[in-house]
Order: structure tokens, then C-alpha cells, then sequence
């Protein structure tokens, strides 16, 4: 019996216009084998979890470069929680300061990359703790 793919939700949230890292990673990601769904730039916390819960996803995977991690990751648990998503993996991945990866994990960010990291870690990482 086949197993199901990984689905993964892709985004950048607020008003964070550079998106080629996270087209990037979502074209590393589908060639891994995994189903991606690419919501795009301008995105709200609310139609970030409504989209994972529409696409019944596995991960959900949000790309900053804007400075506003430390607002937009507690809103994403946040709207996570209020939607019954707490078996869903949320990484997030960016340039923000080393410092705040612990931050963001405290703040319910289940793993953090910063740019430049090893593609194959966080395909590594997506495998290993997708909660099915």
C-alpha cells in the first residue's frame, strides 16, 4: 500500500515582498516528493491555517525577510491552535538574527532555518517529524 505524500503549505506572510527563498524551497520540497501548495506573498495568519486546513496539509512552512518573525510566528500558532492544528509541523525559515531561533521556537515554531541552510536538512527534518 502506498503512503500518503507530504503536503505542505508554503508562504510569506504580511507585507514581506521577496519570495524567492520560499519559491525555492517549495521547488526543493516537490522534488523530494512532497505535495506543496504555494500560497504566494501577502498572505494573513488566517488564510495561512485556513489554506492548511482546506488542503488538509502535513506542514505548514512560512518565509520571512521582512523583520516581522517575532509578530506573525505566535499569530500562526495562535490561529493554529484556535483551528484544531496541533498535528501539523510549522517551520519557518528566513533572515531574522540567530538570537530569535530560539524565540520562535519558544513561541511554538516547531523548526527554525535561517537562509542559506543545507536543503536537505530541512527535507531531512519534514520527513522525520510529520505527525500522521
Amino acid at each position: 500500500m502506498e503512503s500518503k505524500r507530504i503536503k505542505v503549505v508554503i508562504s510569506k506572510v504580511g507585507l514581506d515582498g521577496h519570495d524567492r527563498g520560499a519559491k525555492v524551497v517549495a521547488s526543493l520540497l516537490r522534488e523530494a516528493g512532497m505535495e506543496v501548495v504555494y500560497l504566494g506573498m501577502y498572505q494573513s495568519p488566517e488564510g495561512i491555517v485556513r489554506a492548511a486546513v482546506d488542503e488538509d496539509a502535513d506542514v505548514i512552512g512560512v518565509s520571512y525577510l521582512s523583520g516581522e518573525h517575532l509578530v506573525f510566528t505566535p499569530r500562526i500558532v495562535e490561529e493554529m491552535k484556535k483551528n484544531g492544528l496541533e498535528d501539523v509541523l510549522f517551520v519557518v525559515g528566513g533572515a531574522f538574527p540567530p538570537e530569535d531561533i530560539p524565540v520562535m521556537k519558544e513561541m511554538g515554531a516547531d523548526e527554525v532555518f535561517r537562509g542559506g541552510s543545507l536543503t536537505q536538512s530541512f527535507v531531512d527534518y519534514i520527513r522525520e517529524h510529520v505527525r500522521r
